[in-house]
């Protein structure tokens, strides 16, 4: 529909502000193409991989959000917010099956420089993704949350602020502690030399 192409241009502000002034259905369809995979990924890495528990994470993430938005004053950017509801989704549906949070790490692998891999080096690959993976699970839950939603999502230290009550000192501290474990747990398996840590460092912005 025309009007939904002209959508497609506008910034999330104005495309919140058309919901509130009752063009709900063709605002809030925009929003949700546009944050659609980048929500269901994220819950993804929070459920273990798991695709159908993810789907349902992504698919209640935007009933809440549609019914939540009438109240979104901008105080968070829109994704953040959305952000936030998923991570809240992801808690209550974890603290039903009590279950722990992992972590994909299709992401982890490309972070190597490995070029032309001769079978045994795709075999190493594979056992130090999977050795990452428990290194990443056995992290305590705070620093868990924060490696992820820093290194994987790529979120500032401002907004995690923001979605985790937590200032952006402790933030940075929790990320520093947790990288430093993934290193160490590595090293302790002969998978990682001391300067592969700086793959995992991000600026601080």
């Amino acid at each position: 529909m025309a009007f939904q192409q002209e959508y497609l241009l506008l910034s999330d502000e104005e495309l919140v502000v058309l919901f509130h002034n009752g063009e709900r259905h063709g605002s809030f369809t925009v929003i949700v193409e546009r944050y659609q995979k980048r929500i269901y990924y994220a819950a993804r890495r929070m459920m273990d991989g798991d695709h159908d528990e993810a789907d349902e994470v992504s698919q209640d993430t935007f009933v809440k959000a549609y019914e939540a938005l009438g109240s979104f004053r901008g105080d968070a950017k829109l994704y953040t917010w959305l952000y936030r509801i998923m991570m809240n989704a992801v808690i209550q549906r974890s603290r039903k099956k009590k279950s722990r949070k992992t972590v994909g790490l299709e992401g982890i692998e490309n972070t190597v420089e490995t070029g032309e891999l001769s079978a045994h080096d795709r075999l190493e690959q594979r056992e130090t993704t999977r050795i990452i993976e428990k290194a990443i699970e056995i992290l305590p839950k705070k620093q868990r949350e924060v490696f992820l939603m820093r290194f994987y999502d790529e979120l500032p230290y401002e907004e995690i602020a923001r979605l985790t009550g937590t200032s952006v000192g402790g933030l940075k501290a929790n990320y520093f502690h947790a990288v430093k474990k993934i290193g160490e747990y590595l090293h302790q398996y002969g998978k990682i030399a001391p300067e592969f840590l700086a793959a995992f460092e991000q600026p601080n912005n």
